[in-house]
């Protein structure tokens, strides 16, 4: 029987991706449910494709547009992000893949391991918010979580037959983003332009931010600490400029495994939605004579800040990392309107880690709370006419 599929966010760039893997292998997988944030156009033309049994648009204003597009099938529309929350209890539902960007994948991901559903996880921030109670919710409902990051699916391949021998460290590894190699003068100057620009992988707007700031090696940081029950302290950063070994683990023997490939997304994607399986696959292969030489360097923490705010946040621990996520959240969307320069979003990050309040047990119903607590300091943090007019260089 075909793997029945929910597919949350499935106009994103790892979305459409994953509708890639579902087509070329149409006689393993089904996609039962789709869903969108606001691109209303694509999700009717993916449903028209797949003929899902429900779509739900979270933008409760297009509605009208989804279902009058699509009232010719017989194909259940909804609208809401609590639709998304209940659409994945759906008993036919084998796997939700949660491919929403940023908090908003917390709900539904919670609502679909409660469901007992398998997830193939490509939402960090779920884990980097609310990790403890995601992964204790896992265990109690015996489900299991296979990541879809690209950096966690090669840690999870690495431990393949290892779970009983002891890990000493895991190595993710970094492009280093665009701005690698620029100066703290530089980096003060940086436009949205510059920054959406990632040398190595195509990726949605906001991980793209991410990259460039390393917020997003920070939560996968964050994100390792839960997947593979490791303390901040067992988790290296390097950066490898040519993202061809995708992270390593090294074991207690001092043996390192790493895994290697060509920078494409649908590698961990298809292994997440086929474990333990592995599929046939026509991408590009890994060519060693294009990568004569492969590089590593430590990051550097005091231009890139956002990375040690993330391992700050881990070791704090409670709902320090949820903080980080709301604050970066709003930073990041700041950036994008251009009200703030490149720098300043480490500023708003910092600024509201220090002024929002600390829980060192937090509840699910903590979690919402601190999130919004968060957001509107870094919000009135951005809208300081002041700050608007400030650069800051380091």
């Amino acid at each position: 029987m075909k793997r029945q599929l929910a597919i949350l966010g499935s106009t994103g760039s790892i979305g459409t991706q994953a509708l890639e893997v579902v087509s070329e292998h149409a006689d393993l997988f089904e996609v039962y449910v789709l869903t969108a944030n606001e691109q209303a156009e694509l999700l009717i033309e993916q449903a028209y494709r797949y003929r899902p049994e429900a779509v739900v648009i979270a933008n409760e204003r297009k509605y009208p547009e989804v279902k009058r597009a699509l009232s010719g099938l017989p194909i259940k529309v909804w609208a809401g992000t609590e639709a998304i929350a209940q659409v994945v209890r759906s008993e036919p539902i084998d796997m939700v893949l949660t491919a929403l960007v940023g908090y908003a994948g917390l709900q539904p991901t919670i609502a679909a391991i409660q469901a007992g559903k398998a997830i193939a996880l490509a939402n960090k921030e779920t884990l980097v918010v609310a990790g403890e109670l995601v992964i204790a919710l896992a265990k109690e409902n015996r489900v299991p979580i296979l990541p879809v990051d690209s950096e966690h699916s090669a840690i999870y391949q690495c431990l393949n037959g290892e779970r009983n021998n002891p890990v000493e460290k895991i190595i993710l590894t970094a492009s280093g983003g665009p701005f690698r190699t620029k100066t703290p003068e530089e980096l003060a100057r940086v436009t949205k332009a510059q920054a959406l620009r990632h040398p190595n992988w195509s990726m949605g707007a906001k991980v793209t931010i991410d990259s460039a700031s390393m917020m997003n090696k920070g939560f996968e940081m964050i994100e390792a600490k839960w997947l593979f029950g490791l303390e901040p302290e067992q988790i290296q950063v390097l950066v490898h400029p040519q993202s061809v070994i995708h992270s390593m683990v090294q074991f207690a023997d001092g043996a390192v495994m790493a895994q290697l490939g060509v920078p494409d997304m649908k590698l961990p994607i298809a292994y997440a939605l086929s474990w333990p399986q592995r599929l046939k696959s026509t991408s590009e292969r890994l060519d060693f004579n294009r990568y004569a030489t492969l590089t590593f360097e430590e990051p550097d923490m005091r231009r890139f800040r956002n990375l040690a705010f993330a391992f700050e946040a881990a070791h704090r621990g409670g709902n320090m990392p949820c903080i980080l996520n709301a604050a970066n959240e709003v930073a990041v969307e700041a950036f994008l309107q251009e009200q703030i320069a490149f720098l300043q979003m480490s500023e708003v990050i910092e600024r509201t880690l220090a002024k929002a309040s600390f829980l060192a047990k937090p509840t699910y119903e903590d979690y919402v709370q601190t999130d919004g607590e968060a957001r509107r300091i870094a919000k009135e943090t951005v809208a300081k006419s002041s700050w608007n007019n400030r650069l800051t260089v380091y």
